[in-house]
């Protein structure tokens, strides 16, 4: 997903130009021209890559458990990182986005799964 997001495509371009991501610099110190899986995964030094993990299974963020006090504290935490570029209206609304996407797609995903169960039912 981030290959092909904003954020990776601006990385694929500019990754081997030193003046946009100087390798040499700690996380902290760098200005990079945007953010690498690291800046957003693990921020402050932090090597629990799923501290500020997107896969909401892993965070404890199904669609079962949404509203529970640790998914709250995890999306805001999220929320912070995007907060260091974007605007906190910007992180919450495509939070959001993001929200019913997992709806649409879980729903897909049914459906899906059921047309293959069907078909295997018939022989297929």
């Amino acid at each position: 997903a981030y290959d092909i997001g904003l954020h990776g495509v601006v990385y694929q371009v500019n990754k081997w130009d030193p003046k946009q991501f100087d390798w040499d610099k700690k996380l902290a110190d760098a200005d990079y021209v945007g953010p690498t899986c690291q800046y957003c995964h693990m921020g402050g030094g932090h090597h629990n890559v799923q501290r500020f993990g997107t896969v909401y299974t892993s965070m404890g963020m199904s669609m079962a458990d949404r509203g529970a006090p640790i998914w709250k504290e995890k999306r805001d935490r999220w929320a912070s990182v995007c907060d260091d570029c974007h605007s906190p209206r910007f992180a919450k609304e495509n939070l959001q986005a993001l929200d019913e996407s997992v709806k649409d797609a879980g729903l897909k995903y049914r459906e899906t799964f059921k047309v293959a169960e069907d078909l295997l039912k018939d022989g297929v």
